[in-house]
């Protein structure tokens, strides 16, 4: 069974050797350096990732992630191309699919389209049906402060709800491909090529929700 949690681990890293150590990423102010940080961090330092989710943790979070990135580049792209430890749930190759996919693809389109915004891959068909897979468990984390229902559109993949609506809100449809909608819920909305459809105040609610981890 192909791996495609792999094979964009594999591909970001080229990418990271191909467009260097300070390259603009979608990642905030990160440079691609801080996004290999904060890969090898959130795999092999499980002590520090905890504060990505726990703001009182945070700060000594950025202070081990800004030590990891003053490595030498080279040897950072290594350690994220050889893959998760032994010891991490994610070294086996289902958890690494589930876990890894989305959080992968994303990050590769971070420096894609950090460095090129009109930058667009096209993906095979049984990748975007993997993407289409991991929607609802991403959707889970990265739409949980969100108050309007949300349903994901992909033609020739499927439909499925994300979200169901709170209080007084209805639903907003998403329309595109497996990967662009992967992109939107993860908060990269303003490169994402997909289409809202929904009354326009769950709409403007909907823009308006911060997204992602």
């Amino acid at each position: 069974m192909t791996s495609f949690a792999q094979s964009e681990r594999s591909a970001l890293c080229d990418t990271f050797l191909e467009v260097g150590p300070d390259a603009p990423t979608l990642s905030g102010s990160w440079r691609t350096r801080d996004l290999a940080a904060h890969l090898i961090l959130r795999e092999r330092r499980p002590d520090a990732a905890i504060g990505m989710f726990l703001a009182p943790l945070a700060g000594r979070t950025d202070k081990i992630q800004a030590s990891l990135a003053q490595r030498p580049f080279e040897e950072l792209v290594d350690i994220i191309r050889s893959g998760p430890p032994k010891w991490n749930p994610m070294a086996l190759g289902s958890i690494d699919e589930a876990a890894n996919l989305g959080e992968f693809f994303v990050h590769h389109e971070d420096v894609l389209r950090g460095v090129d915004p009109a930058a667009r891959r096209q993906l095979e068909p049984a990748e975007q049906k993997a993407l289409f897979g991991v929607l609802s468990r991403m959707g889970m984390l990265t739409l949980r402060s969100c108050r309007v229902g949300v349903v994901a559109d992909s033609p020739g993949y499927g439909r499925r709800s994300l979200r169901s609506p709170k209080d007084e809100h209805g639903n907003v449809v998403m329309t595109g491909e497996p990967s662009e909608i992967v992109l939107y819920i993860f908060g990269r909305g303003e490169v994402a090529d997909v289409e809202l459809d929904g009354a326009d105040h769950d709409v403007a609610a909907f823009r308006e929700t911060n997204l992602g981890v």
